[in-house]
């Protein structure tokens, strides 16, 4: 793609050392835009994830200098390589966007981490792009909090997802709907940002998505890469498609609502991206929706599986040339793996649902699940509570799940459940401890969320950094935590929604 930076400061000698790479600019330099981020006036750090600093071979100390807050709020350009703004394309809410990009976004450069894993370092709320459509590409210290915190929860939920290095205030009041509050950049990390939507964008320009679609191949399925053409395409296509099943199988299991599951916010790699409208059940509902511009329910909860097997069909449509020359054999090649979609969600949803449950593979019931679905349905139980109160149940203390489901409801489920529990032929004791391994006790409760990121706002982190500290070790009850485990209050969630930030 091409255009010109807006003009960019002058790099200065104190900067921290990143050791930047530019691979997407320098191998797929179609859809990049070299852009220098926006001038923020007082550039501090306001929490740093130093252990993700450190991973990636940056020194905490050195980001927290002005220097390295100017450089992760977008202000001041790192010395080694041109910070570029993205273009991709996307279907939102199922009407086809043809130019989208990122338009308060930067892609600051490419890293290693301590795998030896190529990753992004990009920047949200760093100012306008070329791709803004008319926004400030702003962003404020509300809705960045969010995205640190639940990407670091579900980071520690074991669910691929981009993690958040920090989030900097910028020393500037933006203008949102509820009044002025104070500007800040996330600077998130990622295996890549490539989406669904890049390929949307690549595939309407002349010889862009091969390239795009070889470096894609290289950089998240470098196994792929000496097959022949005619396979490679299609492997890649499967690829995805298998990565995607078992991340919306995750969300299912532990009650995450992405709320804006538009393609452009469908990744390549298979990582949950863009926490804006997202949140988490507290009374078990396929029907819960969450963001406020959510109003014809498509991202419902229990939409979500069918949503991403929609935007993979989207995906494939962009490789069908690349698959074969022939319009009707593509088709049908790529059609066959999506086929596939349906069986690799249900089986990495079975297989995440026994685990939660205690059970074997080969005792798995699906009548079971569903009519656990049922029962936690018409008694609006706590998703996360059921899990840890039937793990009790197995203990024998029976009193958190009748607390949940009335006993004379329960019953014949229960019953039906323990049995198949004893198949494992275990102590129900040591059944319960492995199930403890996988319910998180903590998920970030969405009136604990609202609480500390109002607190946050008002300038009081405290609250902020403690929930942090639950959420990042979800599996770990301690009493001196008991609070963070409840429900939202009845009144609370009756009216609770969520909003994309811009």
């Amino acid at each position: 793609m091409s255009g010109s930076s807006n003009d960019p400061a002058v790099p200065t000698p104190s900067l921290p050392a990143f050791g930047f790479e530019s691979t997407l600019a320098d191998e797929v330099p179609g859809v990049t835009l070299p852009w220098q981020g926006a001038h923020a006036p007082d550039p501090r750090v306001l929490i740093l994830n130093d252990g993700l600093a450190r991973s990636l071979a940056l020194d905490p100390a050195s980001l927290r200098t002005p220097e390295g807050a100017g450089v992760l709020s977008g202000s001041i350009p790192p010395a080694e390589t041109a910070t570029v703004a993205m273009a991709y394309a996307g279907h939102q809410f199922g009407n086809f966007q043809p130019l989208l990009g990122d338009g308060r976004a930067l892609l600051l450069g490419e890293l290693r981490d301590d795998r030896g894993s190529r990753v992004d370092l990009h920047l949200k709320g760093s100012g306008a792009t070329p791709f803004s459509r008319g926004g400030d590409g702003r962003a404020v210290v509300g809705a960045m909090l969010r995205e640190y915190l639940i990407s670091e929860a579900m980071h520690a939920l074991n669910i691929p997802t981009t993690r958040s290095l920090a989030v900097v205030t910028t020393g500037e009041q933006v203008l949102r709907e509820g009044g002025p509050q104070l500007g800040a950049v996330l600077a998130r990390v990622a295996s890549s940002h490539l989406r669904v939507g890049t390929f949307e964008f690549a595939a309407r320009r002349e010889g862009l998505a091969q390239t795009l679609a070889d470096y894609a191949v290289a950089r998240h399925y470098p196994e792929l890469v000496e097959r022949a053409p005619e396979d490679r395409y299609l492997a890649f296509f499967e690829a995805v498609v298998e990565a995607q099943a078992a991340l919306v199988a995750q969300w299912m299991s532990v009650g995450f609502v992405h709320g804006v599951m538009n393609t452009d916010n469908t990744t390549i790699s298979g990582e949950t991206i863009d926490y804006g409208p997202c949140a988490f059940l507290d009374a078990y509902d396929p029907a819960t929706v969450f963001s406020s511009i959510d109003h014809g329910g498509r991202y419902a909860y229990g939409n979500q599986p069918a949503v991403l097997g929609w935007n993979l069909a989207r995906f494939g449509e962009t490789l069908l040339p690349l698959v074969n020359s022939t319009p009707d054999t593509a088709i049908t090649a790529l059609t066959a793996v999506l086929d596939t979609y349906g069986d690799r969600y249900r089986h990495h949803y079975a297989a995440a649902m026994a685990l939660k449950l205690g059970l074997a593979d080969d005792a798995m019931d699906a009548a079971l699940v569903d009519d656990l679905h049922r029962l936690l349905t018409d008694h609006r139980a706590d998703w996360t509570l059921t899990f840890r109160a039937l793990a009790e149940n197995l203990r024998g203390n029976s009193e958190p799940f009748d607390a949940l489901v009335p006993p004379d409801a329960s019953r014949n489920w229960l019953e039906r459940w323990r049995t198949a529990v004893s198949v494992r032929a275990q102590d129900f004791s040591s059944v319960a401890d492995d199930m403890d391994r996988v319910n998180p006790a903590y998920i970030p409760r969405n009136h604990l969320v609202d609480a500390a990121l109002n607190a946050a706002t008002e300038g009081d982190l405290e609250p902020f950094e403690r929930l942090l500290d639950v959420v990042t070790s979800p599996f770990d009850r301690r009493d001196n935590w008991s609070d963070y485990a409840l429900p939202a209050p009845e009144n609370f969630s009756a009216g609770f929604q969520t909003f994309c930030g811009t």
